[in-house]
């Protein structure tokens, strides 16, 4: 039997690029490397994911083939058990080292390691895993965490040193019979979706680059704006989220361009943002039980209507999630989202507001539902964000989003509503926010038949936001959810005067 040849596997997860990347960067120093990725059962079968995923993941690694040509090599792609991948590869050679960076994911990706963790022990091969971005693994409290953040951010790029030598080469990485992708893919990942951004390191820094160009300038001016955001906002959240720029290299992009005339403001306030990101990600890390119950402990005891409104919890996740709630600006972000995958912030706060305090359906139900449309979904951003905007932790101001409110203000013409319901785009501005006001002579006037094409809304907000209101504010002044808020400050909120500002 032939001697095996010794190799560093490098295991792609959420950081599907070549540049600033630690683990990549160690081992090609260290000998002969081999890249991996696994397309896992696991995740694939997932309520939280959807093929938008797996479609952007596999443009990503096109991708990155396309980088590693120059260097006959290509990324080793596996479909099925991730220790059963790392057997095959074992096989074909002596993995040495395995190297990756540390992932924030969901419970199942955390089992998960902890057995890939056994298998390493069992096979007397060294797992080395990285730092991501500025989250610290396990850490319980905020002490120092700050600091550690911005001397990350700040810390030089690590830049692999590629070479034709130092990869695993196609025809020997053809023994783990990789011709076989092609077959094995579902054909729906191969085929671009022009509504949504596509895959890859490449398509990350062309997004950047004209973000910086002049996109950005109004960044600040129109984050919230349900139409001008799409423009004006980076739009890298699903690359930071799949890795294919890291979070350092847009942080230093930031602070070089900032001082720009002009560029300031907007990017003083995508900075902070940057650091609330991690701020998130650490808090599900430390205390990742929250994919399954509220942070604040006590809200286990908050009590959701069987019936509202004369109708069941079904019925209502199901309007919401169909976009059949007769609210115009909570249909057509829904409708958006279903689409392409995107949506600004105040929009998706918006909706899980909507499904939480005006259906009062419990936050669990529409969870998945939302992180399986968001192209961006990042699990240790998704959960605390979304237990915050439907008033479960305890700790921060309850918003009750008014959708008619926020529909006059964020989309005034009512542009974003007429492009995702056109059964609307005939009623002008003054009523398009509220259709169901309209009067006889309007109906025939704008030849719009009320609960005809488009529903009447399925409840009345002002109602249902008072109950809302009510049932929040009375749960949060209790002993036991104060005495949880106090707990959560304690671990996942740095005190006063401990850290200097994002923007320094």
């Amino acid at each position: 039997m032939a001697e095996r040849t010794p190799v560093n596997v490098v295991w792609l997860k959420r950081d599907l690029r070549l540049s600033d990347h630690e683990p990549l960067t160690y081992a090609l120093e260290k000998g002969l490397t081999l890249l991996y990725y696994v397309f896992e059962p696991l995740l694939i079968n997932d309520p939280h994911y959807d093929e938008r995923h797996w479609r952007f993941v596999w443009q990503s690694i096109q991708d990155l083939n396309h980088q590693l040509a120059p260097y006959n090599s290509c990324v080793y792609v596996y479909i099925g058990d991730a220790i059963a991948g790392l057997n095959e590869i074992n096989k074909a050679f002596s993995i040495q080292q395995l190297l990756s960076h540390e992932e924030v994911g969901l419970s199942s990706t955390f089992t998960r390691d902890k057995a890939v963790k056994a298998w390493c022990v069992s096979q007397k091969i060294t797992w080395y895993e990285y730092e991501y971005g500025g989250v610290i693994r396990g850490k319980k409290n905020r002490n120092k965490w700050d600091e550690n953040w911005y001397r990350v951010m700040r810390a030089p790029l690590s830049e692999p040193p590629l070479s034709a030598t130092s990869l695993v080469n196609i025809k020997s990485l053809a023994v783990l019979k990789l011709a076989e992708l092609s077959v094995e893919l579902p054909v729906e990942w191969k085929n671009d979706n022009n509504l949504m951004l596509k895959g890859g390191e490449l398509w990350a820094k062309r997004t950047l680059q004209s973000f910086l160009k002049e996109r950005g300038k109004s960044y600040h001016f129109d984050i919230s704006k349900p139409l001008a955001s799409r423009k004006s906002c980076s739009r890298l959240s699903p690359y930071l989220a799949w890795g294919n720029i890291s979070l350092r290299q847009f942080y230093q992009a930031i602070l070089l361009k900032r001082k720009d005339v002009g560029w300031k403001n907007p990017l003083n306030k995508l900075a902070s943002r940057l650091h609330w990101h991690c701020h998130f990600i650490q808090k599900f890390e430390s205390e990742y039980e929250m994919q399954f119950r509220p942070v604040n402990k006590a809200y286990e005891n908050l009590q959701f209507p069987a019936m509202h409104c004369g109708l069941t919890v079904e019925e209502r996740l199901c309007k919401w999630k169909t976009a059949q709630t007769g609210y115009p600006l909570v249909d057509a972000c829904m409708l958006c989202l279903i689409d392409t995958g995107y949506l600004n912030f105040r929009m998706r706060a918006m909706l899980v507001s909507f499904l939480c305090h005006h259906l009062m359906v419990d936050w669990r139900l529409g969870v998945a539902s939302l992180a399986k449309l968001f192209l961006d979904f990042e699990p240790g951003i998704h959960y605390p964000q979304f237990q915050m905007q439907s008033g479960v932790t305890g700790t921060n101001v309850i918003r009750v989003y008014n959708p008619v409110k926020q529909s006059q203000e964020k989309d005034k013409d009512g542009e974003f509503i007429k492009k995702w319901l056109p059964q609307l785009a005939q009623l002008p501005k003054e009523v398009i926010h509220t259709p169901w006001l309209l009067s006889p002579m309007e109906e025939q006037l704008y030849e719009f038949v009320l609960g005809g094409s488009y529903p009447l809304p399925v409840v009345d907000i002002d109602e249902t936001g008072k109950i809302a209101r009510d049932i929040l504010w009375g749960f949060q002044k209790r002993y036991d959810t104060k005495k949880e808020g106090q707990r959560i400050l304690t671990t996942h909120v740095r005190t006063p005067n401990r850290s200097k500002k994002a923007t320094k």
